[in-house]
């Protein structure tokens, strides 16, 4: 081996990034023919096909802390807030006595106290009001609403395979005019990373997607993808797999290059209508972070200053995506409106 070639074998395992060489947006390889609707549609309709147990995520679990929170899931008005034991419970957000918003109570040694007339809330039934299934995974708040997904209840949520310590994560939400099945959709189409993020992305390829169709075993329901992750000038070459475990969850996981290991979890939780009678999506995104590197330890001691950066890089992202996903439902919304025109 040349002294050059062992400098820079040293310095990859010491450094990630690599430079990138000046480039184009326009002389990129055009990825249209790659992009199949129909590959995309069929995994979308196996994934809306998986069982979900009720579940919905609704909040980073940090979030909650001592002060009760207000969430809308499927127009449900929410109450959640944490018992003397740190325990996650969620509620009806309006008191059974005469409908105060218990968001706006106080929470003391783990009650829950109405703010009109100090009804207390323990996060046990009582007359007019009962709590829902809760769960807290130290990442994510999930709640059970059997009433909305109408499907056969579990115990737990399905919940991804997550990288183990040392980690770090940051959670990121934003809300849009969409569905959530526009969410993994826009998921399902890694081919658009280095078109329309070009910021944040270079150097993407499709290494394999899984076929059209009803009948596709696991391990082949997946995206893979090589991409470089870019930042300015520099990048960092990646492989990454796109599956998604449940009709509302698509987990993006690097599974060779820096970071093995690390998820991206994208959550889509409807909201309900808005004003205007069309649906609300909330895209609830928790970037998990691993690294074997033995500096990585001394970034998650730096945790709550990684992670603000961490939260606006995937809230970047999902603005341009949530254009994606509203667009598409815009298109499917005029489709249906003018099927039902035409008597269809």
């Amino acid at each position: 081996m040349s002294l050059l070639a062992e400098m820079r074998s040293r310095l990859s395992k010491t450094f990630p990034f690599q430079l990138l060489p000046p480039s184009r947006w326009p002389a990129q390889r055009p990825t249209h023919r790659d992009a199949s609707p129909a590959v995309i549609e069929a995994a979308l309709q196996r994934s809306q096909a998986r069982p979900s147990g009720n579940w919905y995520v609704f909040a980073a679990s940090d979030s909650i802390r001592s002060r009760p929170v207000r969430s809308v899931v499927a127009g449900k008005e929410l109450v959640a807030w944490r018992g003397a034991d740190g325990s996650l419970h969620v509620g009806p957000g309006a008191c059974p006595h005469l409908g105060a918003d218990l968001s706006t109570g106080k929470v003391d040694d783990g009650v829950l106290i109405c703010p009109w007339h100090g009804l207390r809330l323990s996060g046990g039934r009582r007359a007019g009001w009962s709590p829902f299934p809760a769960h807290d995974d130290g990442v994510l708040a999930w709640v059970r609403l059997d009433s909305v997904g109408a499907e056969t209840p579990t115990e737990r949520p399905v919940l991804p395979e997550r990288p183990d310590a040392p980690r770090m994560h940051a959670v990121a939400r934003l809300d849009g005019t969409c569905e959530p099945r526009d969410v993994i959709a826009n998921r399902m189409d890694p081919w658009h990373g280095s078109w329309f993020h070009p910021y944040s992305f270079t150097e993407l390829d499709v290494l394999a997607s899984p076929p059209a169709g009803d009948d596709v075993c696991a391990t082949a329901d997946r995206f893979l993808v090589a991409v470089t992750f870019r930042i300015g000038r520099l990048g960092v070459p990646v492989v990454a797999e796109f599956t998604s475990p449940e009709p509302r969850t698509i987990v993006m996981r690097i599974i060779d290059g820096e970071g093995s290991g690390s998820t991206v979890e994208t959550h889509a939780t409807p909201l309900g209508n808005g004003p205007d009678g069309l649906p609300r999506t909330a895209v609830i995104e928790a970037v998990i972070a691993h690294s074997d590197r033995p500096g990585f330890v001394h970034a998650v001691r730096g945790a709550p200053l990684v992670a603000p950066v961490m939260r606006r890089a995937a809230t970047r992202l999902w603005r341009d995506d949530l254009a994606y996903a509203e667009r598409l439902f815009a298109l499917r919304f005029a489709g249906l409106n003018r099927d039902a025109d035409s008597g269809r």
